[in-house]
């Protein structure tokens, strides 16, 4: 599991389109409606975001982040790797069997 976020949802589509696309994430889902409160630049910003959860397997990783450094329009955009303990073995298998690289 990955975490992401993006300016508004329809920025969230196109990205997690993409994604989906190359076959780095199995899937992504867009949550609307977040606020982050942040410093940056050393000012207090405070921004409506839409969080993204993508669904992909550790093998992808590598390339995923490459994605995200060419896709994601942040400058330092949030990714976070979280790790999965258990799932449903059909669901698990199924990420997996969409995450595999056709190259």
């Amino acid at each position: 599991m990955v975490l992401t976020t993006l300016g508004n949802a329809e920025d969230a589509h196109a990205f997690v389109r993409a994604l989906v696309d190359r076959r780095l994430v199995a899937c992504g889902t867009i949550v609307p409606g977040a606020r982050s409160i942040y410093r940056w630049k050393g000012k207090i910003a405070d921004e409506h975001e839409a969080v993204v959860l993508l669904k992909t397997q550790r093998d992808r990783w590598p390339d995923l982040v490459d994605a995200v450094r060419t896709l994601h329009p942040y400058k330092v955009p949030e990714l976070l790797a979280l790790p999965v303990s258990e799932g449903l073995p059909a669901y698990l298998d199924w990420v997996t069997s969409e995450t595999i690289s056709k190259e």
